[in-house]
């Protein structure tokens, strides 16, 4: 039997914590930060958990966390 494989692109942009649930950064925060308002730039800073809606695809593609 072939080995289950990670999706690289997923494991590079989520982290699974203790829980169980996976944490995410925002994007939009790399270039072009002059037209954004001071604000909105902090937000972008925070990481994020990922929706209960989106963990069964996460899931799939992320089968060893």
């Amino acid at each position: 039997m072939p080995k289950i494989k990670t999706n690289r692109a997923a494991a590079k942009r989520f982290k699974k914590t203790g829980s169980g649930k996976f944490v995410y950064n925002k994007s939009h925060a790399s270039h072009i930060l002059t037209k954004k308002s001071r604000k909105r730039k902090r937000s972008l800073r925070q990481s994020q958990i990922i929706d209960k809606s989106d963990m069964r695809e996460l899931r799939l593609l992320l089968p060893n966390g």
